[in-house]
């Protein structure tokens, strides 16, 4: 199960990567949150997947799932749906004053 959770963050990397580097300032904003994504699995991986293990340790369980991954990855969903947010609301305001999505052309480049 953990082979196919790191299989899955490494394709949500590469896909990432790959839209970071396009010139269109949504496929941008898309690359950061398929990193963010990608990041979550990898923590969630990192804490070792059991399955049907109580979080919590009580009387008579001598196993338990750790839960501070589960908290570390809650609290980077709130931050990065934050993040995201505020990144649209950039992109929207930028592409409403400049005319344009293109980094080419936002960044003063008239190649194209």
């Amino acid at each position: 199960m953990e082979f196919l959770v790191i299989i899955l963050s490494g394709v949500l990397f590469a896909t990432a990567i790959y839209n970071l580097l396009q010139k269109q300032l949504l496929r941008i904003i898309i690359g950061t949150v398929l990193l963010s994504h990608g990041a979550h699995l990898m923590i969630l991986t990192m804490g070792k997947l059991k399955r049907g293990q109580p979080p919590v340790l009580t009387e008579g369980v001598t196993q338990y799932t750790d839960p501070l991954p589960q908290a570390l990855i809650l609290t980077s969903i709130v931050i990065s749906f934050g993040i995201t947010s505020l990144i649209l609301v950039l992109a929207y305001r930028t592409t409403q004053e400049n005319k344009t999505d293109n980094m080419e052309q936002l960044r003063g480049n008239s190649n194209e």
